[in-house]
């Protein structure tokens, strides 16, 4: 795998800090806080997504809201052989699963998944990673209460 250098500077770390405190932060208000114009933000914001610093934006919807309560972990052996991600690829494209992890050890995956119930993890289980050719066992592990889950980086001082 090809080592990228971004090369980020203090007004690139910047930027990011306050995209990722709010990314509908527009160029406006972040040139007013870094006092630079506009048209230099949007510059910097559009050289940032290019070199993929920024990948996408998004939308952060409360689970509850959607009747999506029950969060799991599930732990997937599989027969994919090392750098085999043909399981992994299945599993990305299921609605239902937030995050493919290819992992060292035993399993060969750690998927996070969200459902209504326990019901619904049951299906999931049972008509869907059933389904994909390639899954030796898989081990569960219910989140009985979330403390802390976010998608923020610790962007560096300096």
């Amino acid at each position: 795998m090809e080592k990228v250098e971004y090369n980020l500077d203090q007004v690139d770390l910047q930027i990011l800090r306050i995209m990722q405190q709010n990314a509908r932060t527009n160029n406006a208000d972040i040139a007013r806080e870094l006092g630079m114009a506009p048209s230099a933000i949007l510059e910097r914001v559009k050289k940032l997504e290019h070199k993929s610093v920024i990948l996408d934006y998004h939308t952060q919807i409360n689970p509850d809201a959607l009747d999506q309560k029950m969060l799991s972990f599930i732990f997937i052996k599989s027969h994919d052989n090392i750098g085999d991600q043909r399981v992994g690829l299945l599993l990305a494209k299921i609605p239902e699963v937030l995050e493919v992890h290819d992992i060292a050890g035993d399993d060969g995956y750690l998927i996070k998944v969200r459902t209504s119930d326990s019901g619904g993890l049951v299906d999931l289980m049972r008509n869907t990673l059933s389904q994909i050719e390639g899954i030796i066992s898989t081990r569960t592990t219910i989140v009985l209460e979330t403390v802390k889950e976010s998608h923020k980086l610790v962007i560096p001082n300096s």
